[in-house]
């Protein structure tokens, strides 16, 4: 494709303004920036508006925007499984993480295996949880340059070699160079830019698009009868009932989960905020509804059959159906906001997500391991530095090894999280499970869900479990997330029988309440 340099200059444009929050936001609420509490959690003050576009800018990444329409365009109706897996999340939320809040404030918490470690008195099991957030984690951030690749690509950015990635180089520089100044503060502050420029960009285009196409009744019609719904599963098979219910319910379940969930819940001035967000957060969820419906619009304009876009949709696949329907469909000037808006919602994850786990790695791993007479400062400057090698290490990812690597450890990612659950969720309210059970039951997770995954070529994370003579597509995260809680239970009573010592708990019942530090 041709370099569009309308699009180009609004795009560099948008670009820059959000480079200069960036560096701007370290004076915003000002505090020690040699601290981690207030480098990476920003202090600790951010409000209920804040945290909102914080964890829709953390939640909702440029990923989101460019697959979920991608899947529906490709795959057709399995793709809305992302709008009641968002329903399902925040009441989860509500019950749960308020409690969390409580205790990481009371003690000083900064990651989940802070707190872990504070529950159960095991190093080993806290130093599980924060190595699975951190691997599971680092493909999350690779994929946040898809998005920017795919847009660099459609405004006739592409080639190889260094000029071909200079761009994407360049980002990422500036991503570094401004979460390294700013911290947690940077993304906080762009979220709101970000969340704006998507919310316009999406209102503009469920308006403009099916006008043009003639209404969404032409748009519902020109789709594959197989796209519009599930497919009825066969006989002896739940199908795809099963597939879509349990992608669902294992993704509400592994989505906070993440260290960059926790990053923004932590960052809360108050746990009322946090409940006040998981009422307010289905808003996002209104919005990812618009966004899915941009996959059945690149269906009915045709896009996949265009040949100025074949080349592209050779190297990217369906990732590239909503940049061709924006080219398609809008002027230059606009197809330039657009994809900025893209670009920058890859900014504010990738940037929560370095951060993320950049505390995990010096809390959990560098200081009890590596330095543990560290003070707080060097604790912070590690942590600094850590965010550069994550960000980097993921960019490296993308530049030197093939995309569908990255893709194949993100569906891992999630099988991979999960397993942190009964730690975290269930160690929020009860300590019945024995802390050596849980690491078992943890160990076993990680190895049933990469056996699934592994069993169908890592081309999915779909598998389908055989019982009772019925054939069942399941979620591999929620199937081994089952072992894991099955191990952790029948390990707990043999711990306890044998008398083994459930460790030091320096939390109590009162911490999971607090209102204030």
């Amino acid at each position: 494709m041709k370099l569009n340099w309308v699009a180009l200059a609004v795009f560099v444009v948008l670009f820059v303004m959000v480079t200069v929050l960036g560096f701007v936001a370290a004076r915003w609420r000002r505090g020690d920036l040699d601290l981690i509490d207030e480098w990476g959690l920003a202090g600790r003050r951010l409000g209920t508006v804040i945290t909102w576009f914080l964890l829709g800018g953390d939640l909702y990444t440029a990923y989101t925007f460019v697959a979920v329409p991608a899947l529906v365009f490709g795959a057709g109706a399995i793709g809305f499984f992302a709008l009641p897996y968002t329903i399902i999340v925040y009441p989860f939320v509500f019950v749960v993480f308020p409690r969390l809040w409580s205790v990481a404030h009371e003690h000083g918490y900064v990651t989940s295996s802070d707190f872990v470690l504070g529950r159960f008195g095991s190093r080993p099991l806290a130093l599980a949880v924060a190595c699975t957030g951190i691997v599971a984690t680092m493909p999350y951030i690779a994929l946040q340059l898809v998005g920017i690749q795919v847009v660099l690509a459609g405004m006739g950015i592409q080639g190889g070699g260094l000029v071909g990635d200079l761009p994407l180089i360049i980002a990422f520089v500036i991503l570094a160079a401004f979460t390294y100044t700013s911290g947690l503060r940077a993304p906080a502050v762009i979220a709101v830019v970000k969340d704006l420029l998507i919310y316009a960009t999406v209102l503009v285009a469920v308006i403009v698009i099916p006008l043009k196409l003639g209404g969404y009744g032409r748009i519902f019609a020109a789709i594959p009868a197989s796209k519009l719904i599930l497919a009825p599963p066969a006989a002896g098979s739940t199908g795809s009932y099963s597939a879509y219910a349990t992608l669902a319910l294992g993704s509400a379940f592994a989505l906070f989960l993440y260290p960059h969930s926790i990053t923004g819940v932590l960052s809360a001035s108050s746990r009322r905020a946090i409940m006040r967000n998981s009422a307010l957060l289905p808003a996002y969820t209104f919005l990812l509804g618009l966004i899915a419906l941009l996959g059945y619009m690149a269906i009915a304009a045709g896009v996949g059959g265009a040949s100025d876009f074949a080349p592209l949709f050779k190297q990217y696949g369906p990732n590239f159906a909503v940049p061709a329907l924006f080219l398609h469909m809008f002027p230059a000037w606009f197809v330039g906001f657009g994809f900025a808006a893209i670009a920058i919602g890859a900014l504010v994850p990738a940037s929560i997500m370095s951060i993320a786990t950049a505390n995990l790695f010096t809390r959990n791993i560098y200081k009890p391991y590596i330095r543990p007479d560290c003070d707080k400062v060097e604790e912070t400057r590690t942590a600094k530095l850590a965010s550069l090698v994550v960000k980097f290490g993921a960019l490296a990812f993308i530049l030197f090894l093939p995309q569908k690597y990255a893709i194949q450890l993100q569906l891992l990612g999630g099988v991979w999280i999960i397993q942190t659950l009964p730690a975290v969720v269930f160690g929020l309210y009860t300590r019945w499970f024995h802390r050596h059970a849980l690491l078992v039951g943890w160990a076993v997770g990680i190895a049933v869900g990469t056996a699934m995954a592994a069993s169908v070529g890592f081309s999915s994370s779909i598998v389908p479990i055989h019982f009772a003579g019925l054939t069942i597509p399941c979620y591999a995260a929620l199937s081994s997330l089952i072992v894991n809680l099955a191990v952790a239970a029948v390990a707990t009573l043999l711990f306890d029988a044998v008398h083994v010592s459930q460790g030091r708990d320096e939390t109590v019942p009162v911490d999971y309440q607090s209102t204030v530090r």
